[in-house]
């Protein structure tokens, strides 16, 4: 797999269905596909104890762990619609873009994680010690000025590191200067002038969207006929500001796990990074790519990851 081009959200997703939909036909797995302009693929636990979205070691395991079972209860935001089984009620981990379902494959499998330890090249990988214990969707609890502290989540920690997944998420959200100026510790870890920003235009006619917590990549207008003024200055990257904040706050370090292919995810992140104005505490951030972690997984791990999702690990 060539990354040194970039893929977009869109078309990840695009490629990762069509592996889903092949998989799920060729396996005879149960699986359904939601509507939409970009329908997605579920898939289910059958009759076999077989669950498309996870490697069968894996899955396993998540079965026997009653804390990385609670995991997979969370509730797809598609569930209400039509199905063609009403008693399966579709979770987020169901989904085959779903980089929850990704992180589990990989640090649940019995040869990555053996209940005890992680094997030793993750481990090195990482950076943590090798009794480190996967622990999936954790609130650190991030202080704000207030002295109340937020509900960020993060979708794993392993001892003292904390680790953010993505893989066809459009951005790491926008959010306004003041949201980001609730937080206490953030003049001490960011120059804020240099937190990456992203403008929005909108017609002189019309008022400003107030919601931005989604917003994806807006370009400068074109020439038109329709005069466009910047209706809004935001702060991009907000999801990773705070998940900075809470490992600053917390003592730990901080990783971004994300797809090789996302270069605007990657670019984003680095745009961040440099707006840490603390040298000791930038060297406890980094950011990992599923490429790079798989060079260090199973064979059969590899495959699976390779026939599913595309990852192929780097030389």
């Amino acid at each position: 797999m060539n990354h040194k081009y970039p893929w977009s959200a869109s078309l990840l997703r695009r490629d990762l269905n069509a592996r889903a939909r092949h998989l799920a036909s060729t396996c005879g797995l149960l699986h359904e596909q939601t509507t939409g302009r970009e329908p997605s693929i579920i898939f289910g636990r059958d009759d076999q104890a077989r669950h498309g979205n996870f490697h069968s070691a894996s899955y396993a395991a998540i079965s026997s762990n009653p804390d990385w079972q609670r995991r997979l209860t969370k509730v797809h935001t598609a569930h209400r619609r039509s199905r063609t089984r009403a008693d399966w009620p579709w979770m987020e981990l169901d989904c085959a873009n779903s980089s929850d379902a990704l992180l589990m494959n990989i640090f649940c499998h019995p040869q990555v994680f053996d209940g005890d330890t992680l094997v030793p090249a993750v481990a090195r990988l990482l950076g943590v010690e090798p009794t480190a214990y996967p622990i999936f969707g954790i609130r650190p609890r991030v202080p704000l000025r207030s002295g109340l502290k937020d509900r960020t989540e993060i979708d794993l920690q392993l001892n003292n590191l904390f680790v953010e997944a993505k893989l066809t998420e459009t951005s790491f959200q926008t959010a306004r200067p003041s949201l980001i100026e609730r937080y206490r510790d953030l003049e001490t870890v960011f120059d804020i002038d240099r937190l990456p920003r992203k403008i929005l235009y909108s017609p002189a006619s019309q008022p400003p969207v107030e919601d931005f917590s989604q917003i994806e990549d807006v370009a400068p207008p074109e020439p038109s006929n329709l005069t466009l003024k910047p209706s809004r200055n935001l702060i991009d990257g907000y999801q990773l500001i705070r998940n900075v904040l809470a490992a600053y706050a917390s003592d730990a370090s901080f990783c971004v796990l994300c797809d090789a292919r996302r270069h605007d995810l990657i670019e984003i992140w680095y745009s961040v990074l440099t707006a840490v104005h603390r040298p000791t505490f930038t060297a406890r951030l980094k950011l990992l790519t599923w490429q790079e972690l798989s060079t260090t997984l199973p064979k059969d791990l590899r495959q699976f990851l390779d026939t599913k999702y595309g990852i192929v690990g780097t030389n």
